[in-house]
């Protein structure tokens, strides 16, 4: 082969991939969002370092679920709710979905959470800034626009980075990070778990599953190309996960260690202050503002591919309203619903953003046991089963999270 023909070939290998690419790097980005951002930056002010460990096995976790999810994609053509019904039947396609609704309303409302807390970074009250917003994505996604503004939301969660150019400002103690890094740090203590929990919900997602599957089948990937998408899930959810390491890293640096503990978006926006000084405020806002919105487009279209799913029901936002009245309904209603709850008067913002990622990390282990059996079944999967190690990863996980949810339950109730 002459070297015209390799540089033509790895050409075509690119564009191919990034024809492909989007489903990891939205779902990956969207991990950063308000509820994202809060949780980590509420662990790194309360419990400093301790939670670094914990964000190297959910991005194991998260590439072990999002590249099931992308597979089974790929193999059937099929939404994940669409073979649990098949599989399993419709009444445990309900409950899967009544779960996922429940989990994605508690986290759409957080992402309205932080638009208004946004907002009122600059002044601007929730009664104003949330309507508008909830309006905004509703027209943007449903009227075909949203494609052309996916673009610039993805620029606006870029805001992440500066918590790396922060962290490089103050420098951390990198001996204690490195450490605090590989040695697990655990306090059975009831906040500590909570904060655990929201770290992993907050990354691998019920709705993340979900929509990854339903966008591999609806881009029509087979497996020819899915090696392109398995490198687009493993390279957003490194990406993803790095800018989640660094925000502990910077808040724990700027504010644990000078006892500040993050309540609200204002005292989130002090971490960046070694890299934008007055500014840092704005520059939250801004950011918080594009991740929110980003996400509030997303999950509400992860839900309606679930419940359309379960009962065969036509969807896509590339159908017309009178050929799919039920989900354009549900997202409508999904979103009216959540900029609701936002607006109840004195609803505390980041604890709401923070406990809502709860609820997913909950929900994630018997989500993960379906897919389980779905990806392990060679009627379905055929030879593209899954390996003895992502069985073993899978299952390890969703048993620990489990764990961690009963002690959490029965220190509450006794």
């Amino acid at each position: 082969m002459t070297w015209k023909q390799r540089m033509k070939t790895v050409a075509q290998r690119l564009l191919l991939f990034l024809s492909i690419m989007g489903p990891g790097l939205i779902t990956a980005s969207a991990d950063n969002d308000a509820p994202g951002v809060a949780t980590y930056s509420m662990a790194g002010s309360f419990y400093g370092y301790s939670f670094l460990w914990m964000i190297v096995w959910v991005t194991l976790g998260e590439v072990v679920t999002q590249e099931m999810a992308a597979r089974m994609g790929a193999v059937t053509g099929k939404g994940l709710t669409d073979l649990i019904r098949e599989r399993f039947g419709l009444r445990m396609a309900f409950l899967v979905m009544l779960g996922l609704i429940l989990a994605n309303l508690g986290t759409t409302a957080a992402q309205f959470a932080g638009i208004a807390a946004s907002g009122e970074l600059f002044g601007v009250t929730r009664y104003l800034i949330v309507p508008l917003a909830a309006f905004a994505v509703w027209f943007l996604v449903l009227r075909g626009s949203y494609q052309h503004v996916e673009k610039a939301l993805l620029f606006l969660t870029l805001y992440a980075v500066a918590y790396i150019l922060s962290t490089f400002l103050v420098r951390p103690p990198w001996g204690l990070v490195l450490r605090h890094t590989i040695v697990p740090t655990i306090h059975f203590e009831p906040r500590f778990l909570l904060a655990l929990l929201a770290t992993v919900g907050t990354t691998m997602t019920p709705w993340g599953c979900a929509y990854m599957q339903a966008t591999v089948a609806d881009k029509g990937v087979t497996m020819k190309e899915y090696p392109f998408t398995r490198l687009d899930v493993v390279f957003g959810a490194v990406m993803g996960n790095v800018v989640s390491a660094f925000i502990i890293i910077c808040t724990a640096a700027t504010l644990f260690t000078h006892g500040i503990r993050v309540e609200t978006a204002e005292q989130a926006a002090l971490a960046l202050a070694p890299l934008a000084g007055v500014w840092a405020k704005q520059l939250f806002g801004i950011g918080l503002l594009g991740a929110s919105l980003l996400a509030a487009s997303v999950l509400p279209l992860a839900t309606t591919y679930a419940v359309c799913e379960t009962f065969g029901w036509e969807r896509g936002i590339d159908t017309k309203p009178d050929e799919a009245p039920v989900f354009y309904g549900l997202y409508t209603f999904m979103i009216v619903l959540s900029a609701a709850i936002v607006l109840i008067p004195g609803l505390p913002l980041f604890p709401l953003m923070w406990l809502s990622q709860v609820v997913n990390a909950v929900l994630l282990p018997a989500v993960m046991v379906l897919m389980l059996r779905l990806a392990n079944d060679s009627s379905i999967m055929k030879a593209w089963r899954n390996s003895r190690l992502t069985n073993a990863f899978a299952t390890i996980l969703a048993a620990l999270i489990t764990i961690a949810t009963v002690v959490l339950l029965w220190d509450a109730l006794f």
